[in-house]
C-alpha cells in the first residue's frame, strides 16, 4: 500500500497533462490546487526541529506540502 507522501492528489488524466508529475522526480508544488493533503494524519508543524531533521528521507515526497507536514516527518524513511 502506498504512502499518503507517495501520492499525488490528481487522477491520472490530470497527471498525464502535468509537468510536474511528467517529470520524473518532480514534487507537486505548493501552489497546485491538487497538492493540498486532505488526510487526517495532515498536521503542519512550525517545529524548527521536525523541519530540519537531518535523518528524514525526503526524497520520498512527491507533494512539497509533505515537507512541512508532522506526519511525514515523523515516519518518512529515514537515511
Amino acid at each position: 500500500m502506498a504512502k499518503c507522501w507517495e501520492m499525488r492528489g490528481c487522477d491520472e488524466e490530470m497527471q498525464a497533462e502535468c509537468p510536474h508529475s511528467a517529470v520524473i522526480g518532480d514534487r507537486c508544488p505548493t501552489k497546485c490546487a491538487f497538492e493540498t493533503c486532505s488526510r487526517e494524519t495532515y498536521e503542519l508543524t512550525n517545529e524548527p526541529a521536525e523541519i530540519w531533521d537531518p535523518t528524514v528521507d525526503r526524497s520520498h515526497a512527491i507533494r512539497e506540502g509533505c515537507l512541512f507536514c508532522t506526519f511525514f516527518l515523523t515516519h518518512a524513511p529515514k537515511l
